[in-house]
C-alpha cells in the first residue's frame, strides 16, 4: 500500500508525495467459510488531504485517465497510471470557492465544479469561468449535475433546478415542479429521463411531464430503529455546513432526503435516503435495503457502479459492495480514513475510489 499525503492551503498549494513500501497484508481474501466465495477488496492507495478536510466530489475524467476530487479546500487531479497528483486547483488557480460539493466531467471533457457559496465552475481547455445567479444560475450552491444525450447539461442547485442550452448557454429555472428546492442528485437514464434527488423525494422529468415519489410511496425504508427525525435541513444553513447525522447521541431519520441518485445498466433508480437505506426503483415499485439486509449503514451518501455492474454504497458506517446476491462492507478496520463515505468513483480497472474525512483510499483486488 503507498500513502501519499496532499497538502493544500487556500493561499499556496503545497504538495508532497510520500510513499512507503507495500504491506503483506494487502494480499488478496475471500469471503469467510460458508459464505459465496467473493474476493475481497484491499486498500491499495491512500491519499491524506488534511486532518479535518471532507472529501465530498469524486469523478473520473476517461480521457485524460485522472481522478478529480473535491474537498472542502479545493480540488485535486490525479494521474490514474502513475497515482500521481497533477494538479491542485483553489480560487488562486480560477475555481470559485475551495469548498467543492460536486464535480462532473461532461461529454466534451469539461469538467464542471459546484461549490459551497461559489457558483459553478467550468474547467475548458485550461480556462476557468464561473457562472453565478447573474447568469441564469439558480443558486450559488451547487450539489450536482448531469447531462443528456444531445449535450443538455443540468445543475442541481439548493434553490432549484437548472438546464444549461447547449446552443444559447442559456438557462432554465425549474422550481415549482419540483417535489423540494434541495436538489442534491441527478441521473439520466436511457431513455433520458432525468432522475432528480431532493431534501423532499425524488422527481422524474421525460421532457414533458413530472413525477413525484416521497416515502408514503415506497422511497426508503420504515424506522425500525425508532431513530429521532432529522431536523438538519440543507446540510446545515447556507452559512454552515453541518454534516452531523447524529441528535441526542443517535442517528437520526428523514427517508425523503435523498443525497445520491444512480441508475444502473439495467435501468434501475438507486436513491440513496437518510436513515432509509438504499431504495431501488425497477419501473413499478420501490425496494428497500437497509443494514439488516447487509448494508454498511441506514445513511446513504453515494451511490456509484462499476463496468462489472457492481453496485457500491457509501454509508454513515462504510463502504458496502453489493453484485446483486452478496453484501460486502469495508471500514476503517479494512483501513478506509473514516467510516462516513461521502464519494465513491469507480475507475475503468475496476478499482474504488473511497472519499471521506481526512481523504481518499484506492480499493482493488
Amino acid at each position: 500500500m503507498f500513502r501519499h499525503y496532499l497538502k493544500i492551503t487556500l493561499a499556496v498549494s503545497v504538495i508532497s508525495l510520500l510513499t512507503a513500501c507495500g504491506d503483506p497484508s494487502d494480499a488478496p481474501t475471500t469471503s469467510q467459510a460458508g459464505a459465496p466465495q467473493v474476493t475481497r477488496y484491499q486498500v491499495r492507495d491512500s491519499f491524506n488531504v488534511g486532518e479535518g478536510v471532507y472529501v465530498r466530489a469524486l469523478a473520473i475524467d476517461r480521457q485524460d485517465n485522472t481522478l478529480w476530487i473535491g474537498t472542502s479546500v479545493g480540488a485535486l487531479e490525479v494521474d490514474l497510471v502513475t497515482r500521481q497528483l497533477r494538479g491542485t486547483y483553489t480560487r488562486q488557480q480560477g475555481l470559485a470557492n475551495e469548498y467543492v460539493f460536486s464535480i462532473f466531467v461532461d461529454s466534451q471533457g469539461n469538467k464542471w465544479f459546484g461549490t459551497d457559496g461559489g457558483g459553478a465552475s467550468r474547467y475548458k481547455n485550461g480556462e476557468w469561468k464561473t457562472y453565478f445567479p447573474m447568469h441564469g444560475l439558480a443558486d450559488y450552491w451547487i450539489y450536482s449535475f448531469a447531462e443528456q444525450s444531445d449535450g443538455t447539461l443540468w445543475i442541481g442547485t439548493w434553490a432549484g433546478l437548472n438546464s444549461i442550452d447547449k446552443e444559447t448557454g442559456g438557462f432554465t429555472t425549474y422550481l415549482e415542479e419540483l417535489v423540494n428546492e434541495w436538489v442534491y442528485g441527478l441521473a439520466v437514464d436511457s431513455k433520458d429521463r432525468l432522475w432528480i434527488g431532493t431534501e423532499g423525494g425524488v422527481n422524474m422529468y421525460d421532457g414533458k411531464t413530472w413525477e413525484t415519489w416521497k416515502h408514503e410511496d415506497g422511497l426508503g425504508a420504515p424506522d425500525s430503529d425508532r431513530s429521532p427525525v432529522s431536523t438538519n435541513t440543507g446540510l446545515g444553513t447556507r452559512s454552515r455546513h453541518d454534516l452531523s447525522v447524529m441528535a441526542l447521541g443517535m442517528l437520526t431519520y428523514n427517508p425523503n432526503y435523498v443525497f445520491d441518485i444512480q441508475i444502473d445498466s439495467q435501468d434501475n433508480v438507486w436513491a440513496g435516503t437518510w436513515g432509509g437505506g438504499v431504495a431501488r426503483y425497477d419501473g413499478d415499485k420501490w425496494t428497500n435495503f437497509t443494514a439488516r439486509d447487509g448494508l454498511a449503514g441506514n445513511i446513504v451518501y453515494s451511490v456509484a457502479q462499476g463496468p462489472d455492474g457492481v453496485l457500491w454504497f457509501g454509508t454513515n458506517g462504510g463502504a458496502t459492495r453489493y453484485d446483486g446476491s452478496t453484501w460486502q462492507t469495508y471500514t476503517t478496520n479494512d483501513r478506509l480514513l473514516g467510516n462516513d463515505v461521502y464519494s465513491l468513483a469507480v475507475d475503468p480497472a475496476g478499482d474504488v475510489w473511497v472519499g471521506t474525512r481526512n481523504g481518499v483510499v484506492r480499493l482493488g483486488k
